[in-house]
């Protein structure tokens, strides 16, 4: 196979990571001889074309993000008055009280929660439903309790949206 990366590290073990912007990635302990990566990905083959086929699939069924700054700027406006409402009513509804709300152009993380209950989201999320940004600002609220993703964690967000899951999926393109 070609286009493979190799990153070397402190690790026991060989692992293989397929992403839709590095593409195949073998992780590998230090002076591993390249005979034995070789021949790791060899044996791997059918798996990683699967995974090759599911991160297209996936990618497809994902919104394009745009590329203009004009465009950007107005999803950003948007996001800006669309997410602090329901920032707002969830926190209410949870019994938090989040940080400062800001809307970032992030484009691999749709949202954030900082140690001191400051929440980030993407413009971004203005190019999916009303039910999946609902969730983000869920998630996000619930971090300012569980600044994990625990057991109790979920159950907090499913005891606010219990087809969460569903959610999540449109968010990955599932």
């Amino acid at each position: 196979m070609e286009n493979i990366k190799i990153i070397y590290s402190a690790r026991k073990t060989l692992c293989l990571e397929v992403h839709p912007e590095k593409g195949v990635v073998v992780r590998a302990p230090r002076r591993t001889p390249q005979k034995e990566i070789d021949a790791f990905v060899k044996a791997h083959e059918d798996w990683i074309a699967r995974a090759l086929q599911r991160t297209r699939q996936r990618q497809q069924n994902l919104p394009q993000y745009p590329e203009s700054e004009a465009e950007i700027r107005r999803l950003k406006a948007k996001a800006a008055q669309v997410i602090p409402p329901k920032v707002d009513y969830y926190a209410r509804f949870l019994g938090v009280t989040p940080g400062k709300v800001g809307i970032t152009r992030a484009k691999t993380r749709y949202g954030s929660c900082s140690g001191k209950n400051s929440l980030n989201f993407s413009c971004f999320l203005m190019l999916f439903s009303d039910r999946a940004i609902d969730y983000v600002v869920v998630h996000e609220l619930c971090h300012i309790k569980h600044k994990n993703h625990s057991k109790q964690f979920y159950e907090m967000i499913a005891g606010v949206m219990p087809d969460y899951r569903m959610r999540q999926k449109e968010l990955r393109g599932r």
